[in-house]
Formats: C-alpha cells, sequence, structure tokens
C-alpha cells in the first residue's frame, strides 16, 4: 500500500532509539554523512528514520563536485523583525506573536501566521527568514504525523525538539535563518530529558542549538517583550491576566520596533489541547493606551487641583 511505503512499515524497524541502531535516509536537504548511528539512552523518543524527499538531479553533499561558479548574492541586504513569545503559568501555556513580514524597510504582508499548529496539543512559534521557517514548519508536521503513524502515540514535546535540533544541525553556518519555539503540553512523559508530563516550552534554532525554559521571546522586538513580561509574569497568573499580559508585551514590543506590527495572534494550550483567540488589530490597542493616559492625566490634574 502506498502508506505503508510512505511510513516505512516494510523496512523502518519499530522499535525505541535506544533498542536498534537504524540508518538515516536522507538527500541535500539534510545529510550527515552517517550510515549508522550508535544509540544511547539519552536518545528515546525520536523516530528512528526519517524520511526527506529526495530532489531532481541533487546529490548528497560530500558527493557533490567542486563549485567552481560565482555565488549569486541578492543586490542589497534585506533585515527582517518580528516580535513572538511564549510562557509557562499555572493554566498552560500561552503563544502570542505580530503579524508583520518586513523586507527591510518594507512591510512584505501585514497578515501572516507566524503560529503554527503542528499536532492538538502542540503549537510553534517562528522568527526569522518566512520561507525557510514555513519549510521546516511543514517538514517537522509531517515527521511528527508519520511517527503518529508508525508507533500509534505521540511524539513528546522534548523528542519533537530533539528531532527538529538533528535535522537543523548540519545546516550551521549556512544562511538559514530558523528561530522556531515549541509551546506544547505532554500527556504523558516517555523520555528521559522530560521527566514529568504537563506544559513544556523549547527554543530550537538553526544552527541546532535547543533551550528548554518558562519564558522565550524571539524576535527583533523581544527586548521590548522580555520588559513587559519580566514585570507581570508570575506562576498563578489567570487565565484572562495572562492573555492580557501577552497581548501588553506584543503591543509594546510593536509600538517600538518598526520591522513588528499590525495584529496579534495569541494561542492557550492545555491538556485538552489548543485554543485560539480572535486576531486583533493592534490599532486599537493603540487609540485605547492613548485613551486610558489622558484619563490618568485628568485624574492627576483633578486630585491636584482639588488638593491646592
Amino acid at each position: 500500500m502506498a502508506l505503508e511505503d510512505i511510513c516505512g512499515f516494510r523496512d523502518a524497524p519499530d522499535s525505541h532509539f535506544e533498542d536498534t541502531a537504524a540508518s538515516f535516509h536522507m538527500t541535500d536537504l539534510c545529510y550527515f554523512g552517517l550510515r549508522r548511528l550508535k544509540t544511547s539512552e539519552t536518545n528515546r523518543g525520536i523516530p528512528l528514520t526519517f524520511f526527506m524527499p529526495t530532489l531532481p538531479n541533487s546529490a548528497p553533499f560530500h558527493h557533490r563536485p567542486a563549485n567552481n561558479s560565482a555565488v549569486v548574492r541578492r543586490p542589497f541586504p534585506l533585515s527582517h523583525g518580528t516580535t513572538t513569545l511564549g510562557f509557562i503559568f499555572q493554566g498552560g501555556v500561552i503563544a502570542a506573536a505580530d503579524t508583520r513580514a518586513s523586507a527591510g524597510g518594507l512591510v512584505a504582508c501585514p497578515a501572516v501566521h507566524k503560529i503554527t499548529p503542528i499536532h492538538s496539543h502542540l503549537v510553534v512559534t517562528s522568527s526569522g527568514s518566512g520561507a525557510d521557517c514555513m519549510l521546516w514548519e511543514r517538514i517537522l508536521a509531517r515527521e511528527i504525523r508519520l511517527y503518529h503513524l508508525r508507533h500509534r502515540r505521540r511524539l513528546s514535546i522534548c523528542g519533537t525538539a530533539k528531532l527538529l535540533s538533528l535535522m537543523l544541525h548540519p545546516f550551521k553556518g549556512t544562511e538559514l535563518c530558523v528561530a522556531l519555539t515549541l509551546c506544547g503540553w505532554d500527556k504523558e512523559a516517555d523520555d528521559t530529558d522530560c521527566a514529568m508530563s504537563g506544559p513544556k516550552l523549547i527554543y530550537v534554532c538553526s544552527d541546532g542549538a535547543r533551550l528548554q525554559g518558562d519564558v522565550f521571546s524571539v524576535g527583533s522586538g523581544s527586548p521590548y517583550a522580555y520588559g513587559v513580561l519580566d514585570g507581570g509574569l508570575r506562576w498563578g497568573l489567570s487565565k484572562e491576566e495572562a492573555v492580557s499580559l501577552a497581548r501588553e508585551a506584543v503591543f509594546r514590543a510593536t509600538h517600538r520596533d518598526a520591522y513588528s506590527g499590525n495584529s496579534v495572534d495569541l494561542f492557550h494550550i492545555t491538556a485538552q489541547g489548543w485554543s485560539q483567540r480572535t486576531r486583533e488589530d493592534l490599532r486599537e490597542e493603540y487609540y485605547r493606551d492613548i485613551e486610558r493616559k489622558e484619563k490618568i492625566v485628568e485624574e492627576r490634574r483633578r486630585v491636584t487641583a482639588l488638593d491646592g
């Protein structure tokens, strides 16, 4: 059957990473130059075989001839920026991001989606090159789905981060620009690095780095977002307070960062899965903020007049 060929039921071993050594079937997109890998207890939970589609007229890295042609570069550099954030609190995980795609001083698109659902309990916030992020999000979603079909269970968040880091590491030092934050909820712990089930927040970037924490903000607007999060984030926040804090952090970042703006997307991940709030236009928040400030100034003037 076609599904058997896709999932590799006939060829791929149906066991965990610590039980056997298996070959990685790679192409020029992600070739490690390794035929067989030794296993260890720290590699639990990662798919043994992940499939990369073969490109026409392509060869692995170590079989490619020397490239004597000139490298074609962009006529001018295009800086890009964004504001994405995620944090853990008692009610789960909050993921938020703006919706502006920038290309230097240009607004390439005002309504992109920088938060992508991978499965029912995992979303990914993306920053970096838009095309690179979209490609690797699709690859990751495909591998997670194939793992689910092979093993009849979802891969853990830590296992997903390991897999993504493993696939991205060969591109370290290239122009690939991908920074993904995995925001999810593990129902069961099946990995040595994730001893407990519950909310998980892991940052993975294009050089293969993998960091786990309770709060992350990535992008050109992250310093402004961190300023708001550091002042208001605590474990005991209610859902409404957490949503308000995330919206405020994205709003302040977009107000100061020219590469971020337009609207805000927000996801809330719990043990029941993720839920998405309706996209909100930050222009309305800007005018509401001005009205709040004007009311504060009027109140101070009134109090000063009464005291005088």
